[in-house]
């Protein structure tokens, strides 16, 4: 029940901010596109909030009561010049991607580790700006070998997803994304079915100069 109750705030949460922080754009915005506000050399630092569900999408049980919450603090750099054309038309950015972690579901754990993450920025919507991003890194966390999935504290992780942003200001966008996450140990321990999870994420990012 608690759990249940934890995610569902959580969302409620997530989507109020997100809801607010829209119609303020509406208001402080001035008109103006991502295409001429994300270009090679652009900045972006931001900071993302995210809910980890576990899953057994690949028969790797018990997987599916893990859930946790992330903070995802993102440091980035456009590296390209505008590529593709009409909806596909986009830049590469490459961002580092520290995360702390606290899993609450099968018990109290946390995790400390970061990612490199190459995201593919898409703009040709405007003040929105669809992405894909992927990335690979490393972490520590206790739950392991305390679970069967892990007998390693030191694991690896790999995740990728959609996500969109949406520029409030020529300076400040608000951004949801939606991964998945996996992680393990790379067959370094003595167990290693890996945890599979989808990641849910929001929060605000800044972008210079």
């Amino acid at each position: 029940m608690s759990k249940g109750l934890k995610a569902e705030q959580y969302l409620i949460g997530l989507t109020g901010a997100i809801m607010i922080l829209l119609m303020a754009g509406t208001i402080w915005g001035a008109d103006f596109n991502a295409r001429n506000r994300v270009t090679k050399g652009t900045l972006e630092f931001g900071l993302l909030t995210g809910y980890w569900q576990g899953n057994n999408l690949f028969g790797n049980a018990p997987s599916s009561n893990r859930n946790a919450v992330y903070v995802l603090p993102q440091m980035g750099q456009v590296l390209t010049d505008e590529i593709g054309t009409g909806w596909a038309a986009g830049n590469v950015e490459l961002l580092i991607e520290p995360l702390a972690a606290h899993y609450y579901e099968p018990f109290s754990a946390s995790a400390f580790g970061g990612s490199l993450v190459v995201k593919y920025n898409f703009l040709d919507f405007g003040r929105w700006m669809p992405f894909w991003d992927g990335g690979a890194g490393m972490l520590w966390t206790d739950l392991g070998p305390r679970i069967p999935e892990q007998s390693t504290q030191f694991n690896f992780v790999l995740q990728t997803g959609p996500g969109v942003s949406y520029f409030l200001t020529k300076h400040m966008a608000v951004t949801v994304g939606f991964r998945f996450h996996h992680i393990s140990n790379a067959g370094i321990g003595e167990r290693n079915i890996g945890l599979n999870a989808w990641l849910l994420n929001a929060g605000v990012s800044f972008f210079t100069p």
